[in-house]
């Protein structure tokens, strides 16, 4: 049946960080935990999430039909861009790099990008409607061009790629939006899917 109440539109959201292993949040409308810093102003092209697979064909000797494909490797990544600048941006998009600050002069000594594995956070939201990603363990693994003009604001183009746990879990994704529970049946508390998930604490 057509649903027009089930329409989402992400009008707004907010993308956080946190040093990896940091404690994740288990449901859709509890406050971050300490640690989770907030990125700030994200462009107008909000969040993209992109699930890619590469797959293998196997065909069959009788007229080299394909019989079958073999997931040979996958991958979820996010991409966004940042429009505040700000120290935990900067270093996000320098990875290990550090900002160092005296008396209210600050220093960025850029070094070649190198290992920086982290925890991030992101909220997607559409009036009453909220949804949010967990990626326990996640890392900057491309960057675009920085342009410095007149008429746009300075912008850091970031792609975070999740990687998988001893479980295969590469992200959570947390909503008590009536529109993901099964139609006939009571929504389960946020809380409750996660313990049976086994938790997204790392």
């Amino acid at each position: 049946m057509l649903n027009t109440d089930a329409v989402r539109v992400a009008l707004t959201g907010a993308v956080y960080v946190a040093p990896r292993g940091t404690s994740t949040p288990d449901s859709s409308d509890t406050s971050w935990p300490t640690g989770f810093v907030d990125l700030g102003w994200i462009s107008d092209d909000g969040i993209a999430e992109n699930n890619s697979a590469d797959t293998s064909e196997i065909r069959g000797w009788q007229g080299g039909q394909t019989v079958r494909k073999v997931i040979s490797s996958s991958e979820m990544t996010f991409a966004f861009t940042c429009i505040e600048t700000s120290r935990a941006v900067l270093e996000l998009y320098h990875k290990g790099s550090k900002m160092i600050t005296t008396n209210g002069a600050s220093v960025l000594a850029i070094k070649a990008p190198g290992p920086d594995r982290r925890t991030f956070g992101l909220d997607v939201i559409d009036g009453d409607s909220h949804i949010r990603i967990v990626v326990p363990d996640g890392e900057v693994t491309e960057t675009g061009e920085i342009s410095y003009r007149s008429d746009q604001a300075i912008g850091y183009q970031i792609t975070i790629t999740a990687y998988p746990d001893a479980s295969g879990v590469v992200a959570y994704k947390y909503s008590a939006d009536p529109a993901w529970a099964t139609p006939g049946e009571p929504t389960v508390p946020e809380s409750a899917v996660a313990d049976n998930a086994g938790g997204s604490d790392v």
